[in-house]
């Protein structure tokens, strides 16, 4: 992969494909192809395959998807899978039709069996039930691994797929709602602070364990395997560590510096006992993460505190 090959950053402006940009301008590719999503709906095929027509594109990280917490994927699982479905199919076809030079796909540690040993092994796909509350978007995202493989397999296409456990970083989802657990913390408990509530009303038990990889270390570990990594398995991206939601809220209230008190609501499920992927393949290849959850946790506290201040 060249400075001057025609990159495309599906997703450019999300949590991971704003990180995967930022680093690769970070390394000197400027021969960068990028669309928002008001001027290219991946979900539409003519246009997709209208943009690899008319751009020569060489490698291409697929980074776009609909992505959302545990209450957004509980509550509308339609549009996660028909909306990620259609972006993975329409992008991973153009990109064999136009022959592109090599595509790394994006999934998500989601796809593992929700009871599966602990920590998560790639062989561990497909070997019992997924977790019902993110079902339709971890179906999703293993027929995008399947699709993958299977153009691999029929012409000879060089598509990767990289499973990142969960994520964080710069450019996050902080809606209430739709957010992930981490970025929904860092709100309540800002917003907590401001407000003088005397407690934070967490969903969940508390006890989950959740492992959280930095989208910036996720970008490095995507540009590596995009010029290292030959294969049709799926690779693990991830730190090897995790904590309970519990411990990732006192360090969040501790960060944020709020001094109320902490209730767990035990009557909202809590999805998935555990998520610790193994990254030993990952590693044998040559790479690991670098950021400290705190000193990320610092970071996007600041980040998002000066956001706010500027929204308001």
């Amino acid at each position: 992969m060249d400075l001057n090959a025609k990159i495309y950053v599906a997703g450019h402006r999300g949590l991971v494909g704003s990180a995967i940009l930022r680093a690769l301008e970070e390394k000197g590719y400027r021969n960068l192809v990028l669309r928002t999503s008001s001027e290219l709906d991946l979900r539409d095929r003519e246009q997709v395959q209208q943009l690899f027509a008319e751009e020569g594109i060489d490698y291409v990280f697929l980074a776009a998807a609909k992505v959302g917490g545990i209450v957004a994927n509980n509550d509308y699982p339609a549009d996660f899978i028909r909306d990620n479905l259609m972006i993975q199919a329409n992008v991973i076809d153009a990109a064999h039709r136009y022959e592109v030079k090599k595509l790394l796909f994006l999934g998500s540690t989601c796809i593992y069996p929700k009871l599966a040993p602990q920590p998560l092994k790639e062989e561990y796909l497909l070997t019992g039930e997924l977790e019902p509350t993110n079902i339709a978007y971890a179906v999703a995202k293993i027929a995008g691994i399947t699709m993958c493989q299977s153009y691999n397999r029929q012409f000879g296409t060089r598509f990767i797929s990289a499973m990142p456990t969960n994520m964080y970083g710069p450019n996050d989802n902080f809606d209430p709602v739709t957010s992930h657990v981490l970025p929904a913390l860092v709100r309540k408990f800002h917003e907590a602070k401001a407000s003088g509530a005397a407690e934070v009303k967490i969903w969940g038990t508390g006890t989950p364990r959740r492992e959280f990889l930095h989208s910036d270390d996720l970008a490095e570990a995507c540009i590596f395997l995009m010029k290292f990594y030959e294969g049709n398995d799926i690779v693990n991206v991830g730190v090897g560590e995790d904590i309970t939601i519990k411990e990732l809220a006192g360090l969040i209230q501790s960060i944020v510096g709020y001094e109320g008190s902490l209730v767990f609501d035990s009557s909202v499920p809590d999805g998935t006992p555990r998520k610790l992927v193994d990254v030993s393949k990952i590693h044998a290849l040559g790479w690991q993460a670098k950021i400290k959850l705190e000193d990320g946790l610092h970071a996007v506290y600041e980040s998002f505190r000066e956001s706010t201040l500027v929204n308001n």
